[in-house]
């Protein structure tokens, strides 16, 4: 007799919960995006944490909430923005009928947890991550819902606890480059851009971060036909303030460019909270 996979079962979400891995890679020609991690450094942490392959699939939590059930003993770490009272960081052994309980995150806006084996559900298009603008992969998750976990992994890495920055409480400053339409704007908005610190408004989700501020004022007002946008752009829409796009980003976009975060500081812009202030920079 076959024995029943292992599993987990949520009892609660919290605000969202979402599975996600590396992304649907190589497919934006046919008008599917990556999507994945919005921290992706946090997600590598814990894969490599709990000994499993690149491109495991794991739980994405914003803001703390989620509650899970273990229904054997399973090994799993938290890694992103950590929350009080859970061992972050480091491996821990979750026994059978044991609960782990996440509470509001200290600083960040994102944890990941990954279990040793993977979350086992179908892959959609090559990848398990949940898509929320275009519809694709696990459905966000749901009190009641069991996730498979699966049998493939590595050895373990002998890490105890891994030594890496927590997500940034205050300001965050992040560097940018010049993007396609950067002549659509004023010397003046360029220089603006880079000297004024923008808030992260309520609006923002896994698609991206609505940002407020003083708006940009373009030299050029001719509408612009859709070209393609990738993590890290900043669009700007006719509001005049940036949106920083981040994992769920649309894959086309009608509004200009001005600019593009490097791709490793965008990381850090996953981890952003409703308030928290943005600056951009040329340097380094």
């Amino acid at each position: 007799m076959t024995a029943p996979a292992a599993c987990l079962t949520v009892v609660e979400t919290g605000p969202l919960t979402t599975v996600q891995d590396a992304g649907r890679l190589g497919q934006g020609a046919m008008g599917i995006g990556r999507s994945g991690a919005c921290d992706r450094g946090a997600y590598r942490l814990a894969n490599r944490m709990v000994g499993n392959y690149d491109g495991a699939a794991v739980l994405e939590v914003t803001f703390g909430g989620l509650v899970l059930r273990a229904d054997t003993d399973v090994l799993l770490v938290t890694t992103g923005a950590r929350s009080a009272g859970v061992p972050h960081n480091a491996p821990l052994t979750l026994a059978a009928g044991e609960h782990l309980v996440l509470g509001p995150p200290v600083t960040g806006a994102r944890t990941y947890v990954a279990v040793r084996g993977g979350i086992d559900v179908p892959a959609v298009l090559g990848s398990r991550s949940t898509d929320l603008l275009a519809g694709l992969g696990p459905d966000v998750l749901s009190a009641g819902d069991r996730l498979p976990i699966g049998h493939s992994a590595g050895r373990m890495p002998g890490v105890d606890v891994a030594v890496v920055p927590e997500p940034e409480a205050g300001e965050v400053v992040v560097r940018v480059q010049p993007g396609p339409r950067r002549d659509w704007f004023t010397e003046d908005a360029w220089a603006s851009l880079h000297s004024q610190r923008y808030t992260v408004t309520s609006q923002s989700n896994r698609v991206g971060l609505r940002l407020d501020g003083v708006p940009l004022e373009r030299a050029n007002t001719n509408e612009l036909s859709s070209e393609g946008m990738v993590r890290g752009a900043l669009q700007i829409p006719l509001s005049g303030t940036p949106l920083l796009f981040l994992a769920d980003h649309p894959v086309t976009g009608g509004y200009p460019v001005v600019g593009y975060v490097i791709d490793e500081d965008v990381d850090r812009c996953g981890q952003l909270r409703t308030g928290q202030t943005l600056r951009f920079t040329t340097r380094g």
